[in-house]
């Protein structure tokens, strides 16, 4: 495996603050001085304390599990999880803030690695982790979200479940049904390896500043691998991006360069159907298909 971006293992150095994973945190609502929300990072603040606590009860951590939490920012989330786990290993791409987490939390309470989470190497942070499953959350910036979630499809055979805060819009399109106005490739992809569950929204006002948009709470859970059906990763994802490249298509002739209307019907699906209308195992079947023999003329 190939030696990941530096920026994305850059791990916290000893804190100055007293040793211990009972020592006293700093009270929710602490902010980093003159800190201002940088564009760049999608930085939003999560500052509604009935809300972080509404969200720490619903992934209810425990002592002793890996938790991972993506972009701590001013730590509101971080801390609950603190209080209640003991530990959380945190990746923040923002160097200030991570300056300043680091006088915030001993080593025993937080382990804080700086970084990109699109830059890191998931698959080897996974496999070095002490903890057998880890349990990931975050409020994740919103310009990120998509290829984020994608990335730690690599890792769900190591995770128990994951929390995420995201743009409403993106969590109804993650847990939209077949047939929905919604249902697209990001659907059907997360599907495949997830159970998913769109928990409840948080306003606007929970956070500093504002976004322009509602947020969702999503739990993703990783479906056993042994209940996975055997299927190339690779052409399935192809099948299903080509199926919903050009929505208003056909099967037919959205699948044209992959399956022929023949192959598609010994699939059991209607060459006539639409993407939207296909469920994640009809879409797998399609996958197992052998894409058309190209004939020479002479």
């Amino acid at each position: 495996m190939s030696e990941p971006p530096r920026s994305a293992l850059r791990r916290s150095a000893p804190s100055e603050r007293p040793s211990g994973a009972d020592a006293p945190l700093t009270a929710v609502g602490e902010t980093l001085p003159q800190h201002r929300a940088r564009k760049r990072f999608g930085q939003n603040f999560l500052h509604d304390p009935r809300v972080i606590d509404r969200i720490v009860d619903a992934i209810a951590p425990q002592p002793g599990e890996g938790l991972v939490e993506i972009g701590p920012g001013q730590a509101a989330l971080t801390r609950a999880l603190v209080a209640r786990a003991g530990h959380v290993t945190a990746l923040e791409i923002d160097r200030d803030l991570a300056a300043w987490l680091r006088t915030q939390f001993t080593p025993q309470q937080l382990t804080l690695i700086e970084g990109d989470a699109l830059a890191f190497d998931w698959e080897r942070f996974a496999d070095e982790a002490p903890a057998t499953q880890l349990r990931i959350v975050g409020n994740l910036p919103y310009n990120i979200s998509s290829p984020l979630l994608f990335a730690l499809v690599a890792i769900a055979h190591r995770v128990r479940d994951q929390h995420f805060m995201l743009q409403k819009e993106v969590v109804e399109r993650m847990v939209a049904p077949p047939g929905s106005r919604t249902y697209g490739r990001l659907s059907v992809m997360l599907q495949f390896r997830y159970r998913m569950a769109r928990l409840f929204d948080v306003p606007r006002g929970a956070f500093n500043p504002p976004p322009q948009v509602t947020s969702s709470i999503v739990r993703m859970q990783p479906l056993p691998v042994a209940e996975l059906p055997i299927v190339d990763a690779a052409r399935f994802a192809q099948v299903v991006t080509a199926a919903f490249g050009q929505r208003r298509k056909t099967l037919r002739n959205a699948l044209h360069a992959l399956l022929d209307a023949d192959s598609i019907a010994a699939a059991g699906v209607d060459p006539q159907a639409r993407a939207e209308t296909l469920g994640v195992g009809q879409f797998v079947q399609l996958a197992l298909r052998e894409p058309p023999r190209c004939t020479l003329r002479r």
